[in-house]
Formats: structure tokens, sequence, C-alpha cells
């Protein structure tokens, strides 16, 4: 029970960190490169413990980055549990991969994210397209063998 609540610990305040680092203000040039963190952290958790992160999880998540960031209400929620989705449904296959590996499927998982982002935000005639959007995806997939040993150590300790 202990053990089971440790993990929960560990689960909400890495979320809780992500969630400050997507929102922390970096100048003009850097936060282009800032990349979804909040997602990288939903990814490693739902490969780790699917029977914990999954769809619904992502789904909250989602609607609490939308209310904290001001977008669309539902906006990431769709887009974090659709990744969420993915990701648990091919955990057993991913989790075995080399982490370089796992780091295209991230690169993967966030261009998903930025694509749909960016079309709902068409629909809405708020964005105009710029070749910026493939900052946050390839800065995201570069930071994935970090955020993995990062988290992974924390699971193992906690």
């Amino acid at each position: 029970m202990i053990a089971k609540q440790s993990a929960s610990i560990s689960i909400f305040l890495t979320l809780l960190v992500a969630m400050a680092l997507r929102i922390v203000p970096l100048p003009e040039t850097l936060a282009s490169f800032n990349p979804d963190w909040v997602l990288l952290v939903l990814i490693y958790w739902s490969l780790a413990v699917p029977e914990r992160v999954g769809v619904f999880t992502g789904f909250v998540v989602g609607l609490l980055i939308d209310v904290l960031t001001g977008r669309l209400l539902g906006q990431n929620a769709l887009i974090y549990a659709l990744i969420c989705y993915f990701v648990v449904k091919l955990h057993k296959r991913i989790r075995h991969y080399p982490i370089p590996q796992q780091s295209l499927f991230v690169f993967f998982c966030l261009l998903l994210s930025c694509l749909l982002t960016y079309w709902i935000e068409n629909l809405q005639a708020t964005h105009s397209f710029s070749l910026n959007f493939w900052f946050p995806v390839v800065s995201g997939s570069l930071f994935w063998p970090v955020v993995f040993l990062l988290l992974h150590s924390i699971r193992i300790r906690g």
C-alpha cells in the first residue's frame, strides 16, 4: 500500500514539475525550442506503469493544461488522451526498444501532437503556419533520453 502511495506521489510531483516547466517564461529565442514537458512525462509514465497512467490520466492532465495555458478547453485533453492511448496500446513493444528507438517513437508522438494542435487552431482561424512547430518536436525527442533516465531513477527509488 505504501509503495502504491509513493508511486502515485512520484507521478503527481513529476507531472506538477512538468506543468511548471510548460509555463516558465523563457526568452523568445528559447521559447520556440521548449518541448511539451507534460507530454514527455505522460509518455514515460504510460510506458512504465500503463495500469496507472493511461487515457483518463492524459485527458485530465490535458484539461489542466488547457486551463493553465488558456487554450481551447479540451484541445490538449484530446491530444494527450489520444497519445496516451497509442503509448498504452504499444507499451509492451516500445518498453523493450533501446532509448534511441524510443526517441524516434517520441518524435512521432510529439509531431502528432503539434500537427493536431495546428489543425485545431487552424479550424479556429487563430494560428498562422510557421516552420517553428518543428523546434519543440526535435528538442523533445532529443531530451527524451534525459527525461527517461531521470524519471526511471525516480521510479526505482520511489
